[in-house]
C-alpha cells in the first residue's frame, strides 16, 4: 500500500516559516545573556532572566494562543504572531536599560509564542495520522536547523558587529516568513456546535489539554535542564578558553539531530514511543556528563553530538505523542500545553541557575543537569511510558 504524500507545498512552507521563526529566537537568545552583562552591567542571574523571560512569555502566549486558534483561524492567528514578533523585533534598537530589555524580550517571546504555536497547528493538520511520527520529525528539522544556524550566527556575529546589525538580519528572516505565510492553504478540522461553545467557556479545560500533561510535565522538566546549554554556553567556553570552538557547537549539536531524525521518526511509528523516548534520556544525560568535563574543542563537540542525539529525539518524539494522545480538533491546545510547558522549563532554568553557577560553577552546574535527566527518565516511565507497555499488551490480546 503506498503511503500518504508527507512532502506537499504547504508542509514545506509551514516548515520554512517555522525555521524562520525559531532562527531569530536562537539568533539572539545566545547573544543576549553576554550582551545584558556586558553592556548593562547586569549580574549572572540577570542576564539569566533577560534571556529566559523571552521563554516564560512564549509560555503565557501559548497557552491562550492554544484556546483561541481555532476560534480565530490557524492562519490569522499566524500572521497576528508574526506581526507581534517583527514589531517588537524593532525595539531593540533602542535598549536603554536593562528593566527596557526586560520588556522587550517579554513582548517579543509573546510574538514567538504565539507563532510558534500556530505553525506546530497548522502542520498537525498537514501530516498523515499514519506518518505522525515521521511527519513530525521532519517538521521538527526546521527548528532544528535553527538550533544549528541561529546560534552559530548569533556567536559569530556578536564579535563582529554591532547589535543593530544583528537586529536588522532578524527584521528581513520574518519579513520574509510574513510574505510566505501569503502561499499557505490552511486545512483546520470543522468544529460542532457543541465543540465550538465548549470552546468558547473559560475553563481551565479550554486552556489545557489533560491529555497531553504528562508528557508535557516532562518536557518542562528536560527543558530546564537544557536551559543550562542555550543560556550558559557562551561563558562557559570563554572561561575555558574555547570561544572558537563554542561558536560551531550548535552546528555538531544538530548535525546530529538532522542525520538522526529521520530513523527516529520512523522507529516511533514502527516500534513505538518508548523504544526511542528511554535511549534519548540516557544520550542527554551523557552528553551533559562530557559537557561538565571538557578541556579541549574535541569534547566539546563530541558533547554536542550526544546532547543533539537526545535532546532531538526528545523533542520530536514528544510533540509526536502529544499530537497522538490528544482529539484531532483539539490539536492546537495539545500543541500549545506540551510547548507551553516545555518553554516554562528552558524559560525558568537560566534564572535559577544563575544562582547556582556561583556556588557550584559552570562544571557542576552540568553534572548537576545529567542527574536531572537520569531522574525525569524515571518520571517519564511512571506518567506515560508503563502506560503505554500496558496499552500494547491490551491491543494484542484484542488482536488475538
Amino acid at each position: 500500500m503506498d503511503k500518504p504524500q508527507l512532502w506537499t507545498k504547504d508542509f514545506v512552507i509551514d516548515s520554512i516559516v517555522n525555521f524562520l521563526i525559531y532562527l531569530v529566537y536562537f539568533i539572539l537568545m545566545v547573544i543576549i545573556a553576554i550582551y545584558a552583562m556586558d553592556k548593562l552591567q547586569a549580574s549572572p542571574s540577570e542576564a539569566g532572566l533577560a534571556a529566559g523571560i523571552f521563554v516564560l512569555a512564549a509560555l503565557f502566549s501559548r497557552v491562550f494562543a492554544g484556546k483561541s486558534i481555532e476560534q480565530v483561524g490557524r492562519k490569522r492567528m499566524l500572521y497576528i504572531g508574526l506581526t507581534v514578533y517583527l514589531l517588537s523585533t524593532f525595539l531593540y534598537l533602542h535598549i536603554t536599560s536593562l528593566p527596557f530589555l526586560f520588556i522587550i524580550r517579554f513582548l517579543h517571546g509573546a510574538g514567538f509564542g504565539i507563532a510558534a504555536t500556530a505553525t506546530g497547528t497548522i502542520v498537525s493538520n498537514i501530516i498523515p495520522k499514519e506518518r505522525i511520527g515521521e511527519g513530525v520529525g521532519y517538521y521538527a528539522m526546521s527548528s532544528t536547523l535553527a538550533t544549528a544556524i541561529g546560534p552559530f550566527l548569533g556567536m559569530y556575529l556578536t564579535h563582529r558587529v554591532n547589535l543593530h546589525m544583528i537586529i536588522g538580519l532578524c527584521v528581513i528572516f520574518l519579513a520574509v516568513s510574513y510574505i510566505a505565510v501569503f502561499f499557505l492553504k490552511v486545512n483546520a478540522p470543522k468544529l460542532t456546535a457543541d465543540q465550538l461553545t465548549n470552546m468558547k467557556q473559560f475553563k481551565l479545560s479550554n486552556f489545557i489539554e489533560f491529555k497531553t500533561l504528562p508528557i508535557a510535565i516532562i518536557g518542562a522538566l528536560l527543558g530546564f535542564c537544557y536551559s543550562s546549554i542555550i543560556s550558559f554556553l557562551a561563558p562557559y567556553t570563554r572561561e575555558i578558553n574555547l570561544i572558537g570552538t563554542g561558536s560551531t557547537f550548535f552546528v555538531v549539536f544538530s548535525m546530529a539531530i538532522l542525520i538522526s531524525r529521520p530513523i527516529t521518526g520512523r522507529l516511533f511509528d514502527q516500534r513505538g514511543e518508548n523504544f526511542v523516548m528511554y535511549p534519548s534520556f540516557i544520550l542527554f544525560a551523557i552528553g551533559l556528563i562530557i559537557l561538565s568535563q571538557v578541556h579541549h574543542g574535541f569534547a566539546l563537540l563530541l558533547a554536542a553530538m550526544v546532547l543533539g542525539l537526545g535532546w532531538g529525539t526528545f523533542m520530536s518524539s514528544g510533540q509526536a505523542i502529544a499530537i497522538k494522545v490528544s482529539p484531532k480538533y483539539r490539536m492546537g491546545l495539545a500543541t500549545s500545553t506540551f510547548f507551553s510547558l516545555l518553554d516554562g522549563g528552558v524559560g525558568i532554568g537560566p534564572f535559577l541557575l544563575g544562582f547556582m553557577i556561583p556556588i557550584v560553577g559552570f562544571r557542576g552546574l552540568y553534572i548537576t543537569m545529567a542527574i536531572g535527566a537520569i531522574a525525569i527518565m524515571c518520571l517519564y516511565y511512571f506518567l506515560h511510558g508503563c502506560k503505554v507497555k500496558r496499552n500494547q499488551i491490551i491491543a494484542d490480546k484484542v488482536e488475538v
